[in-house]
């Protein structure tokens, strides 16, 4: 085949695709973006908690739960690997991990120069054997030597991070300054070009006011979360932060499922659907549909007719609760936030 792979109108998703997680409601599934913050406000420490989060499979700030823990790979620009440990050690004894088993590699080498192709073969050679779920590299500063300001500059440093991303199918984190202003979004607060705020696909911003740390969080693809307080707690070791206080109850609501999706076009239909019919009103994948269809026969939640048909099987509870959904009568909840000191805290 020649050329780009094109598709009809009619075949284009009638719906966005259901909003995955590296981190509930923090940071996306393969997002590429940016924890930034005015200095001395705990970006460092903030991105940190994110990587023991995904690498153990512990609440990020005691709360928000990591989808799918794995391998993490960070880079420490200016840390020495002994402050390095130390922080490591204070985030997973506050988040109850066990810091021997954390599955980080950190890249041990003293500079690493995104604006230079030897590093970025070496680094792109890490992250395919390593095959983390989350790289982080603190800071962006110290990564380069380009004008921050101009795009020329800046963009092929965030376009091959992208890549790295979108062929090894990973998060890519950056810790980045951002200037004292009063820009009415943190993101544009940021130091240097705009560029780096539109590169994000998830964004965290910490700001001090009146003593308090503020976390701003900022989606390309989901609602945010709003100026989140947060504390850095001492026990005498090395500090960690956590929540003062849940997010409001009226966070970023949860996406329907794909099988709630396939449930819906079928109460929605009055007709029995071909499976291609349901993977179009469903905005899923053909193989999603499969397995979900594969599955709702089996458990006797859907029916197929000689035809090849899929219909919802009649009187299931599974028909009542989609018709539901098709008429609008079902609204989506709110992420549900454990209290502090819980058992799933």
């Amino acid at each position: 085949m020649n050329g780009f792979p094109t598709r009809a109108p009619v075949e284009l998703e009638e719906r966005p695709r259901e909003q995955q997680w590296l981190v509930d409601t923090l940071w996306g599934e393969q997002a590429v973006g940016i924890v930034g913050g005015e200095p001395k406000c705990g970006k460092s420490i903030l991105a940190l908690d994110l990587a023991v989060a995904v690498a153990a499979g512990a609440p990020c700030l005691r709360h928000f739960a990591p989808a799918r823990p794995g391998p993490v790979l960070l880079f420490a620009a200016e840390d020495a690997g002994h402050l390095v440990r130390k922080r490591l050690q204070g985030i997973a004894r506050a988040a109850g991990a066990r810091f021997e088993a954390l599955d980080i590699a950190v890249i041990d080498v003293p500079t690493l120069r995104l604006d230079h192709l030897d590093d970025r073969r070496r680094l792109q050679q890490t992250v395919e054997r390593v095959a983390p779920r989350l790289v982080v590299l603190d800071p962006l500063v110290r990564l380069h030597g380009v004008d921050e300001n101009t795009v020329a500059d800046v963009a092929p440093i965030l376009g091959f991070l992208r890549d790295l991303q979108r062929r090894f199918e990973t998060a890519v984190l950056l810790v980045h300054h951002a200037r004292k202003s009063g820009a009415t979004r943190p993101g544009q607060a940021l130091r240097g070009s705009s560029e780096l705020h539109a590169w994000g696909d998830s964004n965290l911003y910490l700001r001090r006011r009146d003593r308090q740390t503020l976390m701003t969080v900022e989606h390309r693809a989901a609602r945010g979360l709003d100026d989140i307080e947060i504390e850095l707690i001492d026990d005498g070791e090395e500090p960690a932060f956590r929540l003062r206080q849940p997010p409001p109850a009226d966070g970023a609501p949860q996406p329907e499922t794909p099988e709630c999706r396939v449930l819906k076009a079928l109460a929605d239909a009055g007709a029995p659907l071909s499976q291609r019919q349901i993977r179009e009103r469903a905005a899923t994948r053909h193989k999603t549909v499969g397995v979900i269809l594969q599955k709702l026969v089996q458990e006797g939640r859907v029916a197929r007719n000689a035809e090849g048909g899929y219909s919802v099987v009649a009187g299931a509870a599974d028909k009542r609760a989609a018709a539901a959904a098709a008429n609008g009568s079902s609204r989506p909840q709110a992420p549900r936030f454990p209290e502090p000191g819980s058992a799933n805290a």
